[in-house]
């Protein structure tokens, strides 16, 4: 029987690997009993819930069972439903979400966890590709912590590119901390139109053209932001619908998981074959994620370091552009 509140408070504040461990077997039994998709697709694979003493053994389920089946465990009413971007003719992911204080927990924690309070900085996003549709989880995430920024500068820039260069030189000019997030070919629209000297500001990119430009690797766009704005590093984004946890890179590209988040690494010939580090598919724990599904197979190639650490090197299927986290690195 699952502790329901004192798992979701433990899994923001793990100290330890087996601490970790722990968590993950108990996510993994209880998803198996209370998720029918993920146990149908447990014993597909003939896999015994009572033999699995490590993650290593736990079954990811395919990231496209989010497209095409309610990825929730039973008995789960939900609070709101979150839809990946598409391009034309595609299947949009849908998560079904039934307690969303948790995600509200894990973004403000992750938050926290990466760059401190939300209300030391001034939030500026710059996402008009998701906020000309609905059904963004990274919307809900940030307008929260522009809420929690508490700043009556921070807020959403659809094309006001004007205004956004003049919030920034108000912000550059008071010594104001800020974080200017944006989507990739958002921000280099605006890099290419205002060349500034942000030295109290982080620019931080979600990744992904989303069909308005074309693709290039994230050095290259890392290269071309960092010289228009004149930062020496540019940070990163890890997020997608399927999930209720982040990642961030604070440099070239390499991503940090919070507690509660671990990427592991599968060969891309042999779905079963899983491993702590190297380079191939990768893997997703997210433990935030208990009344949906906490063990996600990804469409992202990529490597994994001994650290813990990883970064995007692409994805399986370019043919379908989508999600926060398409963005090719070199």
């Amino acid at each position: 029987m699952l502790n329901y509140k004192k798992y979701t408070e433990q899994i923001f504040d793990i100290k330890t690997e087996n601490e970790f461990i722990e968590l993950c077997l108990t996510a993994f039994k209880y998803q198996y009993k209370n998720n029918e998709i993920y146990k149908q697709y447990c014993n597909f694979l003939k896999i015994k819930p009572e033999k699995v003493n490590n993650t290593s053994e736990i079954p990811f389920l395919p990231i496209s069972f989010f497209k095409t089946h309610k990825i929730i465990t039973k008995s789960k009413n939900f609070d709101i439903i979150f839809t990946s971007s598409s391009t034309t003719g595609s299947t949009p992911s849908s998560h079904y979400i039934s307690d969303i204080e948790i995600y509200k927990k894990s973004f403000i924690k992750n938050f926290e966890y990466f760059y401190s309070s939300p209300n030391e900085y001034v939030i500026l996003a710059l996402l008009p590709s998701y906020l000309e549709r609905s059904g963004s989880s990274l919307i809900y995430m940030l307008r929260d912590l522009i809420n929690l920024s508490n700043n009556k500068e921070s807020g959403f820039f659809l094309n006001q590119y004007q205004d956004l260069q003049d919030t920034i030189l108000s912000l550059e000019k008071k010594s104001q901390k800020y974080i200017l997030l944006g989507v990739s070919f958002a921000l280099l629209d605006f890099a290419e139109e205002y060349k500034l000297n942000l030295n109290h500001g982080i620019v931080m990119e979600t990744g992904g053209m989303k069909g308005r430009r074309k693709e290039i690797t994230r050095y290259e766009l890392h290269k071309i932001l960092k010289t228009a704005f004149s930062c020496e590093n540019i940070h990163s984004e890890y997020g997608m619908t399927e999930l209720l946890s982040q990642a961030y890179s604070k440099k070239d590209g390499i991503f940090e998981c919070p507690p509660q988040m671990r990427v592991l690494i599968r060969d891309p010939y042999d779905a079963l074959s899983v491993k702590p580090n190297g380079k191939g598919a990768l893997n997703i724990i997210d433990l935030a994620n208990i009344n949906s599904c906490c063990f996600i197979e990804t469409s992202d190639l990529g490597s994994v370091f001994t650290n813990g650490n990883f970064e995007v090197s692409g994805r399986f299927d370019v043919s379908e552009i989508r999600g926060c986290n398409l963005m090719i690195s070199e």
